[in-house]
């Protein structure tokens, strides 16, 4: 059956130990582990590095595996959400760089799947970016294919904040990208958000069976619109202004109607809380007790 599981991003300060001893101590089946390099983060819930990548051998993998399958907890997928499509040169090539660093840990932990963005150059347009896409990333996935490694794109726009304007800083929101994206192998699907389809005013139930064979991931996270504030800036300001993620059922997302969904569509891999509400970021215990209101709530309807 489909597996309960946590992103580790919102416990930043936390070792890998000890996330893995709090998502086992709360019940969470899984985890998808952050693994960015080791630098300062750029934005918020980025820079989050509880797996080191960088140089990792068979033991340090076996280290990490063998911990996790201690507690109970499977490692679902392996993530890092940069933009590889950047209109600033540097950023790009650093991030398909360590992206290939995240897929070899993948491959040698054999995890095997890696979130992340497919990444969008802001000043272009969506049909040029198809088009830088479609250069970039063949070589990643077939990188990727040749270590037995499935990438999973999250359909985040990354269009939150005015630094993130006009374009936002991934492409893959749409089904009319999605099919584009598909074409380019057998390896590459969705980490399936229904937060960013509320976002868009979309339909969330119509992708989750339109492509069923491409969910390879979901993240479970909520959104409220707030549209006493829509009215005041319009849809067209940027999101930041009207819009709020909350944690699940504190928004606008039917989560029982999504995850029937997910059952029905016989979906079988893990569905990862991602908490990005900050009333419940005021401090640590904060943090902790909405993680545990959450893993509640969702473990009912599952």
């Amino acid at each position: 059956m489909m597996k309960l599981g946590l992103h580790t991003a919102i416990l930043a300060d936390y070792t890998f130990e000890q996330v893995v001893d709090f998502a086992a101590e709360t019940g969470f089946q899984s985890l998808e582990v952050c693994c960015w390099p080791k630098e300062k983060a750029s934005r918020r819930y980025a820079g989050v590095s509880h797996i080191d990548v960088d140089g990792m051998t068979e033991e340090s993998a076996k280290k990490y595996l063998d911990y996790a399958e201690e507690k109970g907890i499977e490692i679902a997928a392996l993530a890092y959400f940069p933009n590889p499509l950047s209109d600033n040169t540097e950023t790009a090539e650093k991030s398909r760089e360590h992206l290939k660093k995240v897929i070899e840990a993948a491959a040698l932990m054999k995890v095997n799947l890696v979130t992340t963005f497919i990444g969008k150059d802001k000043t272009k347009t969506v049909e040029e970016n198809l088009d830088l896409m479609e250069e970039i990333w063949p070589h990643l996935l077939k990188y990727a294919q040749e270590r037995g490694v499935r990438i999973a794109i999250e359909n985040c726009p990354m269009y939150f904040t005015k630094d993130e304007w006009p374009g936002g800083n991934n492409l893959a929101v749409s089904p009319q990208v999605w099919r584009r994206m598909f074409a380019m192998g057998p390896n590459i699907g969705l980490c399936f958000d229904p937060s960013h389809m509320i976002l868009q005013g979309m339909n969330v139930w119509k992708p989750v069976v339109d492509f069923a064979d491409r969910i390879f991931h979901i993240h479970f996270k909520d959104l409220q619109i707030d549209q006493e504030k829509v009215e005041e800036y319009g849809r067209f300001s940027y999101p930041g202004l009207w819009h709020t993620p909350k944690l699940p059922g504190y928004g606008d997302v039917d989560f029982p109607k999504l995850i029937t969904r997910l059952h029905e569509i016989g979906y079988r891999g893990s569905a990862c809380l991602e908490c990005e509400d900050r009333a419940f970021e005021g401090s640590i215990e904060d943090t902790l007790a909405g993680i545990g209101i959450a893993y509640r709530y969702l473990h009912t309807l599952m």
